[in-house]
């Protein structure tokens, strides 16, 4: 198997993948970026904290326009974990149309290979796919 990293600090590789935030000791506030005080509070002191590989669509557009060499159009979503955790990342495996995706549908964490350098390392993204059928509410 070729070598992988991960494209992000946050995203942690392994069977299975997951996703880790810095929680303020003071406060509980979940960072996903690395920081050296807390925005809520000010605190100095962090801990890592596995957070749910499953949650809702809580907001989303789709993207027409992006850097070159992206295709497009993508789904791009803010998604609410399990634990309320929010994170922003791209819809997998769903049709870019407004009509197959609905708020409060339930997804997954998902992993793919973003790219391949030259010596065969793989960066590894992360998004999220349908769960169940991603039922969730619609407003119609």
């Amino acid at each position: 198997m070729a070598k992988q990293v991960p494209i992000v600090d946050y995203l942690v590789l392994g069977d299975p993948p997951r996703l880790e935030v810095s929680t303020c000791t003071a406060c509980g506030a979940g960072f996903f970026d690395r920081r050296i005080r807390c925005g809520r509070c000010g605190g100095r002191d962090f801990e890592r904290r596995v957070v749910p590989a499953t949650g809702i669509v809580r907001t989303f557009t789709i993207v027409h326009r992006a850097a070159p060499g992206t295709p497009t159009p993508y789904v791009s979503a803010v998604v609410e974990l399990d634990d309320g955790t929010r994170v922003k990342a791209n819809l997998l495996g769903v049709e870019p149309d407004p009509k197959a995706i609905t708020l409060g549908m339930k997804v997954e964490l998902a992993t793919f290979v973003a790219e391949t350098d030259d010596e065969g390392t793989e960066a590894v993204a992360f998004g999220f796919r349908p769960l169940n059928g991603g039922k969730g509410f619609s407003d119609a």
